[in-house]
């Protein structure tokens, strides 16, 4: 997406080229803008503007802070602080409580950057690749595979 000042700077040179006795299409071509792009920038700048409603009310159903904190509280109790929000959710349900739906734990906890790890296991550990076998001379590699060969030693099958 483009920036309102970039737009401003692609429009004058487009239009200073013009100026100068190129074709708008040729013009357009060069900087790789389709030539509707252009019309539109030029439309919303003459006052058509964007004419989509901008949304600023909040959702009737929005979780208040009060809610916001209590969530995060119970997610990050003793009880459940170990445990992912679908299994916190039913063994909430099974207690008779209802805080909130398990989306959004999960939307709450993403946005708390919580949701990382949550779980009774270890965080799993960056594994490396195996290093490739290569024999740069006689009885340095051995395998119970007589067919195995690196991808350089390969060579082509022989037919015949």
């Amino acid at each position: 997406m483009t920036s309102l000042p970039e737009r401003d700077q692609v429009m004058a040179l487009v239009a200073q080229a013009i100026a100068a006795g190129a074709r708008q299409v040729r013009a357009c071509a060069v900087i790789s803008l389709s030539e509707r792009t252009l019309q539109r920038w030029q439309h919303d700048q003459a006052g058509g503007g964007d004419r989509r409603p901008a949304r600023v009310q909040t959702p009737r159903n929005a979780l208040s802070e009060f809610e916001r904190r209590r969530l995060l509280a119970v997610a990050n109790s003793d009880e459940f602080g170990h445990l992912p929000p679908s299994q916190i959710v039913p063994r909430l349900a099974d207690c008779g409580q209802y805080v909130a739906s398990e989306s959004t734990f999960y939307r709450v906890l993403k946005a708390e950057n919580l949701l990382l790890h949550r779980g009774a296991e270890k965080p799993s550990k960056p594994r490396s690749k195996p290093r490739a076998l290569a024999a740069t001379a006689p009885c340095q590699l051995f395998s119970w595979d007589i067919t195995y060969r690196t991808p350089s030693q390969r060579s082509p099958p022989a037919w015949g």
